[in-house]
């Protein structure tokens, strides 16, 4: 009995197998990407629910949005990031760096600041 081809092929059909151990705690850091990524999709649907209802300023529309998309990239950054470092597992090479960490937190960071500037708004104003 032969076993169905893995795919993407362009991961899968490049060295040889690595320890299981390894290519799951990729897949795991891959998950924490793609949770990340939702927690910035709903945040930004939510902004834009409570924009749309005119419970927030209208430019909270406009940062729904940044984060929706800001969203999409961290999922695809995640996936990118999974097959680059099972890529170099399998091929035996150096784990390449982490270079969308930085972004993620620099975005976070930028984020808490615009919501912690909307909460005292919004107490000063209360």
């Amino acid at each position: 009995m032969s076993r169905p081809e893995r795919r993407p092929r362009s991961v899968y059909g490049v060295g040889e197998e690595p320890d299981p151990r390894f290519s799951l705690a990729n897949e795991r850091t891959a998950l924490a990407w793609m949770r990340t990524a939702v927690a910035f999709i709903a945040g930004g649907i939510a902004l834009i629910s409570f924009a749309d209802a005119g419970a927030l300023p209208q430019w909270a529309l406009a940062l729904g949005l940044a984060a929706v998309l800001g969203g999409a990239v961290v999922a695809i950054r995640g996936a990118r990031s999974w097959a680059r470092i099972e890529r170099a597992l399998r091929l035996g090479e150096p784990l390449p760096p982490p270079s969308g960490l930085f972004v993620v937190a620099a975005a976070v960071v930028v984020a808490a600041a615009v919501m912690a500037g909307i909460a005292v708004g919004g107490l000063v104003r209360g």
